[in-house]
């Protein structure tokens, strides 16, 4: 079992829970443990397993490295990431928006569309209601 003396993380998660607001309870609940199973975790009284710290990271929304490592060289890795991901998620934006505009155009040009065959069949309608005689051009045979 891949686990990890929880001195160090221990702390770390305290700061990082209390920096979002979070209870104890509420991590308990998040992590689906008892509030002393979790309060155990804080006070280092709990070895903790690599996929409970992944899922406290996750709950978090950090990187594991932030529990494991110095806090400026995650930070660093994490910065990194941070700003690629980034770009990756704008530009991904970016095209979602575009795409939900070219379908709102069409959608607008249909919607014209058929309003204007509406207004013409209203129109036509009217006219044979009203028994107005139609005139037509003519062509010149």
């Amino acid at each position: 079992m891949n686990s990890i003396t929880n001195h160090g993380p221990a702390e770390k998660i305290r700061l990082q829970r209390l920096q979002r607001g979070l209870s104890q309870e509420n991590m308990a609940d998040l992590l689906n443990l008892s509030t002393t199973a979790y309060g155990d975790i804080e006070r280092g009284k709990t070895d903790l397993t690599l996929s409970r710290l992944a899922q406290i990271a996750t709950v978090l929304a950090i990187s594991p490295l932030i529990l494991l490592t110095d806090e400026a060289i995650s930070a660093q890795v994490i910065e990194v990431k941070s700003d690629e991901l980034i770009s990756h998620e704008l530009e991904t934006l970016r095209l979602t928006v575009e795409k939900q505009q070219l379908e709102l155009d069409k959608l607008r040009l249909e919607a014209n569309y058929w309003k204007r065959k509406y207004d013409d069949r209203i129109a036509m309608d009217l006219l044979r209601y009203m028994d107005v005689e139609q005139t037509r051009e003519r062509i010149g045979f």
